[in-house]
């Protein structure tokens, strides 16, 4: 029983000591979206404010798990009454959901840089699984002796699927703005 205590031990102790811990690199990182005005044109913004802590053992990133949270109320479209009504009940409802959060269980390798991300994505009170198409763009030290490893995920969400349910019509019956969400995230992460 001792041997296998002690066995037990040090497996942890390997398993711990070969984690990779990863933190986004916020200086480096920008999470984008834009969505459709009228239909005819494109509104851009991004959110300010994220954190996340990833986790992976092995170098093509197959186990990686990863808890990103994302301040709702650090929405910016560049325009400030559009923001505060992103933020209000009929989108995001910051005061009550304050925050989204993504939580990757695991990325798939496709081929050569190209991976698939599954998790599961919270925006005010429902949660989805969602699968991202990543791109791996590589893993350096940066002049200050910094591992740092950037990926660019993309894709489209459909807003309604997650309550965000404002649904006003232009007087030619157009929605205001669309259903679909494109999104773009750029990150690079440091090594822990």
């Amino acid at each position: 029983m001792k041997k296998l205590l002690s066995l037990l031990t040090a497996l942890a102790f390997v398993t711990i000591a070969n984690a990779q811990n990863w933190k986004l690199d916020n200086a480096h990182s920008k999470i984008h979206f834009s969505a459709k005005y009228l239909l005819i044109s494109d509104v851009t913004g991004e959110f300010k404010k994220f954190e996340g802590v990833i986790n992976s053992e092995r170098p093509d990133w197959s186990d990686l798990k990863a808890d990103v949270t994302i301040d709702v109320s650090s929405i910016n479209t560049e325009n400030g009454m559009r923001d505060k009504h992103l933020v209000s009940d009929d989108f995001f409802n910051a005061e009550k959901y304050p925050t989204m959060t993504f939580k990757a269980t695991g990325m798939k390798k496709l081929d050569g840089k190209k991976y698939v991300m599954s998790g599961d994505l919270t925006i005010r009170d429902v949660t989805k699984k969602v699968d991202l198409p990543v791109v791996y763009n590589g893993t350096v030290t940066d002049p200050w002796g910094n591992t740092k490893a950037g990926f660019k995920a993309t894709g489209t969400l459909n807003r309604q699927d997650y309550n965000l349910k404002y649904a006003n019509k232009a007087a030619a019956g157009e929605a205001v703005v669309s259903d679909d969400i494109d999104f773009t995230i750029d990150v690079v992460l440091i090594k822990q």
